[in-house]
């Protein structure tokens, strides 16, 4: 029997794929394409509201990889318990680097050289000119150095940032420098004009940017998110930000989307984007020069790129 795959492209639209697969197009809608029994390879559909790519996996007794088109794979961990042992979890390294990593210096710079507020002045027609903050000569601390984090760094280079910690799940040394350990973060946020969050979400990550680590970073200094919105404590951070001690930019919120008339609308030195890090005219090509590469070696029996767990194990 020839195994399903199920992708979110169209298949005929993919150069390159290997022969010997039957490819089935299933992007979210209420029906599927096949019987999820048959699927063996399932890429997850991206960019669709929470539950509906988990939503074939109980269906799925034969699946072999489970690949998201996104670097984080929390939205499809409550899934997995559906699954037999043995399957691997794949994520998209290498996809949304690029866009992620060039929204992140937008939002820090939009938001230290004033943006919003002159496209505001300019919808009345009035010339909002004075000092602002630059990022040269900035200490940036990035928490969550994965491949986007060092995406990120790569861009902040060249802007003459005064010095850039990096903070991961454990610690490691790499090209640019020491990674430390998310222990010492406490230590290393007062020193920070610039936090950028670029975490996986998980358990241990989950509220991690809460009242005590606002608290500690320094007065007017800016908070970055291009993680996951549940990385912070909404309400703890929209006291700061009424207070004016510090600002932010967003692109990821708890809750998201962010409903009309919430507070973090209209709360002072907030710059909010729609979770826009990843869909850019970088995605599609990049998505499928993944999956041309990772079915390859799917069907040759070769190791998968990616995988980021095995289920039952």
């Amino acid at each position: 029997m020839t195994a399903d795959v199920w992708l979110p492209i169209p298949p005929d639209e993919i150069d390159g794929l290997p022969e010997g697969l039957a490819y089935r197009f299933w992007d979210g809608a209420e029906d599927f394409p096949a019987d999820p029994a048959d699927c063996a390879y399932y890429v997850v559909p991206y960019m669709k509201p929470a539950g509906i790519g988990v939503r074939p996996l109980p269906q799925m007794g034969s699946v072999q990889v489970v690949q998201t088109l996104s670097a984080g794979i929390d939205h499809v961990l409550p899934g997995l318990k559906h699954l037999p042992a043995g399957v691997r979890l794949c994520n998209a390294r290498g996809v949304h680097e690029a866009s992620t990593a060039e929204l992140a210096l937008t939002l820090i710079l939009a938001s230290l050289r004033g943006v919003p507020d002159f496209v505001r002045a300019q919808d009345r027609g009035e010339w909002l000119g004075g000092f602002r903050p630059a990022l040269a000569d900035r200490n940036v601390l990035i928490v969550g150095y994965g491949s986007i984090g060092a995406a990120i760094e790569d861009r902040l280079v060249p802007f003459e940032v005064a010095r850039v910690a990096r903070v991961a799940r454990s610690a490691r040394t790499t090209a640019r420098g020491p990674v430390h350990p998310l222990t010492e973060l406490p230590a290393l946020l007062p020193e920070a004009d610039v936090v950028v969050l670029s975490t996986p979400l998980t358990e241990s990550t989950r509220g991690l940017v809460n009242g005590d680590f606002l608290a500690r970073m320094k007065d007017g200094a800016l908070l970055v998110n291009v993680a996951r919105g549940p990385v912070v404590d909404t309400k703890a951070l929209l006291a700061e930000l009424e207070s004016g001690r510090i600002t932010a930019a967003l692109d990821v919120t708890d809750p998201e989307p962010l409903p009309p008339g919430h507070p973090l609308w209209q709360a002072p030195g907030v710059l909010v984007s729609p979770h826009v890090g990843g869909p850019t005219s970088a995605f599609l090509p990049r998505a499928k020069r993944l999956l041309v590469d990772q079915l390859n070696r799917f069907v040759n029996r070769e190791p998968l790129r990616n995988v980021m767990l095995t289920t039952g194990e």
